[in-house]
């Protein structure tokens, strides 16, 4: 499922209950994931993406898989 979802918009749920929106940059065997900005993010992002609250982020962003939940693409 990851490598069908590179370079496309996935959100990213972490064990504290933070929800990342952005481009899937890379990932590796332990689920770190590298997550690019979208240019073309509108301002449902920072409020409510499928009914539910997300942060779209500003950097590329790495994410440690010890943190991941879930990845939806």
């Amino acid at each position: 499922m990851l490598e069908a979802s590179l370079e496309e918009p996935v959100t990213v749920h972490l064990k504290d209950g933070t929800t990342y929106y952005g481009i899937l940059g890379g990932y590796d065997q332990h689920m770190n994931v590298v997550i690019e900005p979208e240019t073309d993010v509108d301002d449902r992002v920072d409020g409510d993406l499928d009914g539910e609250f997300a942060v779209a982020i500003e950097d590329t962003t790495i994410i440690r898989g010890d943190n991941v939940v879930t990845i939806k693409a």
